[in-house]
């Protein structure tokens, strides 16, 4: 059976978890685990431990942990950032437990020691401003020290002065992390912006608790699972019209290159027929990389029968591509917007409203910045809150939304969201988002629903990078060695070979 997608918490539904299990001990619980993770970072139990205690519940993590370390026979040094008489019932009975085992507490990081772990157990999740003065001054020290010392950062449930509901850093101070241990449920801030180059390795200790069954969550992240229905072996009495007919629009002038890479993803992920409409009328007859693909003018493709569209690899700008992309949301089948087309989107309220009345489906793959100019706000803006900003789109559209970069975001129009977790920042490279176009059209034009189609592209480009990163080899020839200078043609038959293997495993 394929793995199953993870629930993702923010905050208020954390709270909700806690609150149902508020007999259980569960400060307890993540101290231990804790204390068994830095075990396995620090084997020489003679090596100092520093621990940054908070002054709320994560500091009692902090606490709980040290004690456990003390126990073990680790030399532990505990800074308290905080005033013992205003600690929260449970991290107040953590800090009694860690002084009656011998534990100590420091105002201050001792000078001259060098550690072999330090610990983030400042705020968590439960921060809600940006960092300042004291707590500033350690975050930096913490960052700082772990850079001199060479030793591991770890944080305890979340980088403090990161939001676990958002990724986004509050303020200009946040731990850097070598790795983090987060309790009870995967938080969405930890999987998508600033969040995974602050969290560093990311491992989960439930703490004995089953979070779905106390609480829903509030997204989840994206599987082979959410889409393994639709992963069916052909049938043998098949043929190309069998497997659909995809378009790409696309092509200007300059432009070529992003109609072809679509079009040549959508041919390697099995649609039966791929047709290119180019806008520019110089266009060369054929692909001669790819020379299955039926290029033709864009009128000429918008009259040709398709299963499903792609709009955008290349489109350029102007009134005749605004008049295509009007004729392109009439037509009755799953329609994807990307690149130019989303500009257009974006500026043309004629278009807004073509793609918001669409009976058919509607998919929405948009960066950072298209998704800022279709909500007419600045990219920091988006970037802050990038769930809220796939959600804002998918409403607004009534259209299946991706919002792309780091921790992409799916929405629906019904108010659900998923993080995807495979890529790496190799694929910040040209053409990325056309491939992956063509690789959802491709899947849309096989039939399978718009939620299916764009979470499976999105998981399967992600994870075909990740799995050319770490094979260090694109082709029998050429080696990568890492993710600088990966290419989005080098993306498309490693998708291909990943695909075949989900469909003969779980076909």
């Amino acid at each position: 059976m394929p793995t199953p997608a993870h629930p993702l918490y923010q905050a208020a539904g954390l709270r909700a978890i806690e609150a149902a299990a508020a007999e259980q001990p569960l400060m307890q619980r993540a101290g231990r685990a804790a204390a068994d993770f830095a075990g396995d970072l620090v084997a020489d139990r003679q090596a100092p431990i520093l621990v940054l205690a908070g002054p709320g519940n994560n500091g009692g993590d902090g606490f709980e942990m040290a004690m456990h370390l003390l126990d073990q026979g680790h030399d532990v040094r505990l800074v308290f950032a905080g005033d013992a008489a205003k600690l929260p019932a449970d991290a107040a009975a953590a800090r009694r437990r860690f002084l009656a085992a011998g534990g100590a507490e420091l105002a201050e990081i001792p000078a001259g020691v060098r550690f072999r772990l330090i610990v983030d157990a400042l705020f968590g999740i439960g921060l809600q401003r940006p960092l300042a003065g004291h707590f500033a001054a350690l975050v930096e020290a913490a960052n700082a020290l772990a850079g001199a010392c060479r030793c591991p950062l770890l944080a305890l449930d979340c980088p403090s002065g990161l939001d676990a509901d958002t990724g986004a850093v509050r303020g200009g101070h946040v731990v850097r992390a070598s790795h983090t241990l987060t309790f009870i449920a995967l938080k969405p801030g930890l999987l998508t912006a600033d969040g995974p180059d602050h969290c560093g390795i990311l491992r989960l200790a439930p703490l004995a608790l089953d979070a779905a069954a106390l609480a829903a969550p509030g997204g989840q992240t994206v599987a082979v699972a959410d889409f393994v229905a639709q992963l069916k072996p052909r049938r043998r009495n098949s043929h190309k019209g069998s497997n659909g007919s995809a378009g790409i629009l696309g092509g200007a002038p300059s432009m070529l290159g992003a109609a072809f890479l679509a079009g040549r993803a959508a041919l390697q992920l099995g649609a039966g027929r791929v047709y290119l409409g180019l806008v520019d009328p110089a266009a060369p007859g054929f692909d001669p990389l790819q020379p299955e693909l039926m290029l033709r003018g864009a009128d000429a493709l918008l009259a040709t029968e398709l299963s499903a569209l792609a709009c955008g690899p290349g489109l350029g700008g102007g009134p005749a591509q605004v008049a295509l992309l009007e004729a392109a949301c009439a037509l009755d089948l799953p329609l994807l917007l990307d690149a130019d087309a989303l500009n257009l989107l974006a500026g043309e309220g004629n278009l807004e409203v073509a793609v918001a009345s669409r009976q058919a489906p509607t998919l929405l793959t948009p960066h950072p910045a298209e998704a800022a100019r279709l909500l007419d706000r600045d990219v920091a803006a988006v970037q802050a809150d990038r769930i809220a900003a796939a959600c804002e789109l998918a409403a607004q559209f009534n259209a299946e939304v991706a919002l792309k970069g780091c921790g992409t975001v799916l929405a629906s129009p019904d108010g659900r969201w998923r993080i995807n977790t495979t890529g790496n920042p190799g694929m910040g490279s040209a053409g990325m988002g056309d491939v992956l176009s063509g690789l959802v059209v491709a899947l849309l034009a096989q039939g399978w629903p718009a939620a299916q189609a764009l979470a499976a592209g999105v998981h399967l480009h992600g994870a075909a990078a990740d799995e050319l990163v770490a094979s260090g080899v694109n082709n029998e020839f050429a080696p990568i060695g890492g993710e600088c200078g990966l290419t989005a043609g080098e993306t498309i038959p490693a998708a291909r070979r990943l695909f075949n293997r989900w469909l003969a495993a779980h076909g």
